[in-house]
């Protein structure tokens, strides 16, 4: 597996608490099934059994969202909803993605900062 992309040291910086990790369970069983598609194990040079075990450290260091509120639609892409609604429920000050025209959107009305995960590990190592 490899860990030399910034997405990867994310993974690593929440591992190594750098940082507060906010995951709701519905976002985290989410995240499971995309991370587990076959594509995306390719890409990682992972197997089920890394990403299950990565995600079982995460859950266990996360800080644990409950939606007291359902905020959706939010104006994200509805990919990213579940993502959105996880940060405004756990007063999150920023959201890393690929997707920052709509992160952005959503971040401006529900006062979080939207950043790709490369200048969010300089931000964090800094």
């Amino acid at each position: 597996m490899c860990f030399c992309r910034p997405s990867s040291q994310l993974v690593l910086d929440a591992l190594d608490r750098k940082f507060a990790l906010l995951l709701s369970t519905p976002l985290l069983l989410e995240c499971e099934s995309v991370l587990q598609r076959p594509l995306h194990l390719a890409r990682a040079r992972a197997t089920e059994a890394d990403v299950s075990e990565i995600l079982d450290a995460l859950a266990g260091l996360r800080v644990p969202v409950v939606f007291d509120y359902n905020w959706r639609p939010t104006d994200a892409h509805a990919d990213d909803e579940l993502v959105v609604e996880t940060a405004i429920n756990g007063h999150a000050d920023v959201v890393t993605t690929f997707n920052l025209k709509d992160m952005r959107e959503a971040g401006a009305r529900f006062r979080f900062q939207a950043q790709r995960p490369g200048p969010l590990v300089k931000r964090i190592r800094t």
